[in-house]
């Protein structure tokens, strides 16, 4: 079965119900609310294509070509919530007629051109090598969007396309909704977790215990050191990810085993003794915001995250339906590769919403003998396969997004940074806060101390350490400053710039001492043993930088 039957059998619908007051707010300038049905209908709006293109014109820009995909999610949720059409008529014996789009146009090679052409041939040649099937790269500087280019193929040749069969390449476009993988931890769990600090709902370096007492129903006096600081930072000493073997989660979504498991999950390490990156921590931060909030986490993020900011293309369990002659269902589609049917679309409706702009990731992996999916394609359903096993909503991962919202999110916290006005649902302190170091043990001085170092190493032609400084890591609230995973900073953003990275190929690294942020979004894991996109990201990251001639480069 898909992870999109296994969360609930309401799920099934066209628009789940947590999905529904997330489209309204997503869609307020496009449609109206029929009071006889309380459904949302769109009004007839032109959406014009997002432009791919070295931009030069101010924030103005950026707002039309949001309100363009604002248009048209506002038209996708209103289709995605009508009522079921009838099906297709078909001969008696055989399945309806596939509703599809025309064929992808062929795949063309971005010409290089102006000051950002090294990015462009950096971002080519990787394609050309077959590291990577294709990628939106957006760099923004002193508040504006100054570069933004798809490059290469959304899905490759011969994967399952939007009806389940092996089909042509479909090209990268700039409005492509990519899973966020561990970009989650920042784009949602840390703003929320923060936002329950700046109304005093949370101390820092208060236990896990005094909010969550499952995490130490036994009280062993080692887990009572863990702290919230400790989970925020990768330090509590808990391990990378929950175990996945046996059968849970698989079948049918289990939510609450996963919380369970991530709150009893034993400590590898004593707390505080060494940054140690984990999904759990997260896992347990989702789990803390929906306890304090009374609000599932899903729903949290959307109502005081992404739509405050505009983000009218990020979200969980992203409403998409798919049904074809191989594989149908839910917020996935995936093709079972021996070309069975294993399950029919709803009463014979064959249709195709929203899956189109998503980026598919790859074939299901998860314990191969006991999961009924097994190597199917993912599109639309969170690769994270504990995220998957949870029913697609965790605090590790779980998001979906497109280039420009995370360009929203990085600017707008940019701004509040520099004291500018802003969206941005936290307060320039608390900012100050989280993206500077916070792990245990922290002091001033680290990050001139390792900044040093990582200069020195640059202007030897080496290439960087990172971190900078061996068994020195350097970890904010949410976000990475100077660890193993830093690689996307490139070479002449400073240590103290911040980013995060995500597992699928998606990376964002934002620099305040220069006012400028660099997003590489690429399906890198589509591409079967595809390699990590981090060493990219570093290069496009310094390629942008140089372009914009920032510290004298």
């Amino acid at each position: 079965m898909l992870s999109g039957r296994r969360r609930s059998k309401r799920s099934r619908s066209r628009c789940p119900p947590r999905s529904r007051a997330s489209w309204r707010s997503r869609s307020s300038t496009n449609g109206r609310t029929d009071p006889a049905t309380r459904r949302w209908v769109a009004t007839p709006a032109t959406v014009r294509p997002a432009t791919v293109d070295r931009v030069t014109t101010s924030r103005p820009r950026i707002t039309r070509v949001c309100a363009a995909a604002t248009a048209f999610l506002g038209l996708t949720a209103a289709v995605a919530c009508a009522p079921t059409p009838p099906p297709t008529s078909a001969p008696s014996g055989r399945p309806p007629a596939v509703v599809t789009a025309l064929p992808p146009p062929p795949i063309a090679t971005v010409t290089p051109e102006g000051d950002f052409a090294a990015v462009t041939r950096l971002v080519n040649d990787a394609i050309t090598a077959h590291r990577l099937p294709g990628a939106v790269v957006q760099v923004g500087h002193a508040g504006k969007l100054e570069f933004r280019q798809a490059y290469g193929a959304r899905k490759l040749p011969g994967e399952p396309g939007l009806d389940g069969s092996p089909s042509a390449a479909e090209p990268m476009t700039a409005d492509t909704v990519f899973d966020m993988a561990s970009l989650t931890k920042v784009l949602g769990t840390t703003t929320a977790v923060l936002q329950l600090y700046e109304r005093g709902r949370i101390q820092f370096d208060d236990p896990v215990q005094t909010y969550l007492p499952e995490f130490n129903a036994d009280n062993d006096p080692e887990r009572a050191q863990v702290t919230l600081r400790m989970l925020l930072t990768h330090t509590s000493g808990i391990g990378g990810d929950l175990s996945h073997q046996g059968p849970w989660g698989l079948v049918a979504a289990d939510r609450e085993d996963g919380i369970h498991r991530a709150l009893t999950a034993p400590l590898e390490l004593a707390p505080a003794q060494a940054f140690h990156y984990s999904d759990i921590n997260f896992i347990i931060l989702g789990v803390l915001v929906e306890r304090l909030t009374g609000e599932p986490l899903d729903e949290y993020v959307q109502e005081n995250v992404f739509a405050p900011l505009g983000m009218t293309e990020t979200r969980y369990l992203p409403a998409v339906k798919a049904c074809g002659p191989h594989r149908t269902y839910g917020t996935a589609i995936a093709f079972d590769p021996n070309g069975s049917s294993a399950a029919d679309c709803p009463d014979g409706t064959w249709s195709i919403d929203l899956l189109s702009r998503i980026a598919p990731t790859a074939h299901d992996e998860d314990t191969p003998g006991i999961n009924p999916d097994f190597d199917h394609l993912l599109r639309g359903t969170v690769h994270d396969p504990t995220a998957r096993r949870m029913g697609g909503v965790a605090g590790s991962a779980g998001v979906f997004s497109t280039v420009q919202d995370v360009g929203i999110f990085a600017q707008a916290l940019l701004d509040r940074l520099a004291g500018r006005p802003s969206v941005f649902p936290l307060s320039q302190s608390t900012l100050q806060l989280a993206t500077t170091p916070q792990q245990p043990g922290h002091t001033e001085g680290q990050v001139a101390a390792a900044n040093d170092a990582f200069r020195r190493s640059v202007a030897l032609n080496r290439e960087p350490n990172y971190p900078a400084i061996a068994g020195v890591d350097l970890r904010g609230f949410g976000w990475d400053i100077d660890t193993p995973h830093s690689r996307p900073r490139g070479t002449i953003f400073p240590v103290g710039s911040f980013g995060h990275t995500g597992f699928t190929g998606v990376t964002m690294w934002l620099d305040p001492g220069s006012d400028s942020y660099v997003i590489v979004l690429a399906n890198v894991i589509h591409q079967r043993g595809g390699p990590p996109v981090a060493r990219l990201s570093g290069q496009v990251a310094t390629a942008a930088a140089r372009a914009l001639h920032l510290y004298g480069s």
